[in-house]
């Protein structure tokens, strides 16, 4: 599936963020990886199968933000 070198990691694997991006809004914010994976800049993500995963960014990240 992967044409890149070394091979992008799978949507299942723990460092599937790490996979090459093919697509990219940046209007609207999102990204879809070589692994099938749509990124959202928030940090929420959609599995190729379907599932969501909530945003998880660390909290020192939300504090400044918030600042």
């Amino acid at each position: 599936m992967c044409a890149y070198s070394p091979a992008c990691p799978n949507a299942d694997a723990a460092d599937h963020e790490a996979a090459k991006a093919v697509l990219r809004d940046n209007v609207t914010g999102w990204a879809l990886l070589c692994n099938r994976v749509v990124v959202f800049d928030d940090t929420g993500e959609v599995l190729p199968d379907g599932r969501v995963i909530a945003p998880h960014r660390s909290g020192h990240v939300l504090r400044a933000a918030a600042a």
